[in-house]
């Protein structure tokens, strides 16, 4: 029985975690907006963080521009403080969005992939047109 529970506490330590990337989102000098392009695999999300005000105008365009699955790559849009409740929720409401923000400070804007794509460890490749005005 010892050996079982030591084998099982080893095969814990052994299993895949999901991948999470998180990155800082800034435009250049005179720019309100950039091109995000990215990677994600399995149930592994890419998390873009950005600053912004309230009232301000968040747009967001996600492209699949690869995929070895079937290209079940969305987004959701976390407001500041956020305990991954999202304003924005890509798997529902579209690829495309266009919000006004309710308050100032860091948002995120969350990338990954559902059904299929997600459980078998799927790769895609995006691309997110972001811009704040």
């Amino acid at each position: 029985m010892k050996h079982l529970a030591v084998a099982l506490f080893a095969l814990c330590l052994a299993s895949p975690v999901a991948a999470q990337d998180s990155f800082t989102v800034t435009f250049d000098a005179g720019n309100y907006g950039t091109m995000i392009e990215g990677e994600i695999t399995g149930t592994g999300y890419a998390d873009y963080r950005l600053s912004a005000a309230g009232g301000q105008t968040m747009f967001a365009e996600l492209e699949v521009a690869g995929t070895d699955g079937h290209g079940s790559v969305y987004f959701n849009i976390l407001p500041p403080g956020s305990d991954d409740v999202a304003i924005f929720i890509g798997s529902t409401e579209g690829r495309t969005a266009q919000l006004t923000l309710p308050e100032d400070g860091t948002y995120t804007l969350r990338v990954y992939q559902m059904g299929n794509d997600r459980d078998a460890g799927a790769t895609s490749a995006f691309r997110v047109d972001l811009s704040i005005q």
